[in-house]
């Protein structure tokens, strides 16, 4: 009996799960633009946070998606050629981003976000970069002092060596400032710091409203999704599962010769001088 029963639930989720992606799939695909729906009179906003491994963007990810205006739940892995592979992230996005469990989760279904997200951490997810250009393109970019960022990306990935860790983390930055100079819309553009996040939180939740234009504030508690410390979707180690900012960082144990350090610095410190001049900044707004 219980196993007939197990059965007969499992049949209802999957036949709810098929509906609902149906649904999604349906309003998605039979709109003509690529950040239209069908039954929703004006385009998505294409929000992207461009950033670096163990910057902290899980954290910033779970503050802005919180946030009723915004979807989204991480890195979503899709590859960019041009505008119509939003229609492969609105998909992903919300099916993964929700949960439908209960009647109540049926309100899910709206579609009516102001902003789709996703976050990008790596050079070989644009094909083309012509899309960036478009005014429905909005980017964050978060960066993260060199020294916590190359020990914890060499916790994180032990199978590099630490020429590994510097190379990606250098061509990284290297290549925001390559996007941002695409963009080229300080309208559209917003850079954070990580240290900021946690050491100026009201400043940067402030401005993060501001640069959205969103009505609903941000705050630095935030909704734990079933996608929350999945591995490959964002951070699986730290404190993500909290609910809130957590300020306090976990033991660290390698460490990077002095050569390698200097080098990253000045990988950090170039690309932020040229983010601060392309775009919006914490406190600044328009410049």
């Amino acid at each position: 009996m219980g196993a007939a029963l197990g059965q007969w639930r499992q049949r209802i989720r999957e036949y709810k799960n098929d509906l609902v992606q149906t649904y999604f799939g349906y309003r998605i695909e039979a709109a003509n633009q690529p950040y239209g729906v069908a039954f929703r009179a004006t385009p998505y906003r294409f929000l992207l946070l461009l950033s670096h491994m163990r910057s902290g963007s899980s954290l910033l990810t779970h503050l802005l998606t919180t946030n009723p205006e915004v979807i989204g739940y991480g890195e979503t892995h899709t590859n960019y050629t041009d505008a119509s592979d939003f229609k492969t992230l609105l998909k992903k996005v919300y099916w993964q981003a929700q949960d439908f469990r209960t009647l109540g989760d049926m309100q899910n279904l709206r579609m009516d976000h102001q902003y789709v997200m996703d976050k990008v951490l790596h050079n070989k997810k644009f094909l083309d970069h012509d899309f960036l250009q478009s005014e429905q393109v909005y980017a964050i970019f978060l960066l993260r002092e060199p020294a916590r960022s190359l020990a914890s990306i060499a916790d994180l990935k032990p199978h590099w060596n630490q020429q590994d860790t510097i190379e990606y983390y250098s061509q990284r930055l290297a290549m925001l400032v390559e996007y941002a100079q695409l963009i080229n819309n300080q309208q559209r553009m917003l850079v954070v710091s990580y240290e900021q996040l946690l050491e100026n939180t009201p400043q940067v939740l402030t401005t993060l409203q501001d640069f959205l234009q969103t009505q609903a504030p941000f705050t630095e508690e935030y909704r734990v999704l079933k996608t929350t410390g999945m591995k490959g979707v964002g951070d699986s180690k730290g404190n993500i599962k909290a609910g809130k900012i957590v300020r306090s960082q976990r033991q660290l144990t390698q460490s990077f010769s002095a050569e390698l350090v200097e080098q990253a610095k000045q990988a950090h410190s170039d690309c932020q001088t040229a983010l601060v001049e392309l775009c919006q900044s914490v406190g600044t707004g328009n410049k």
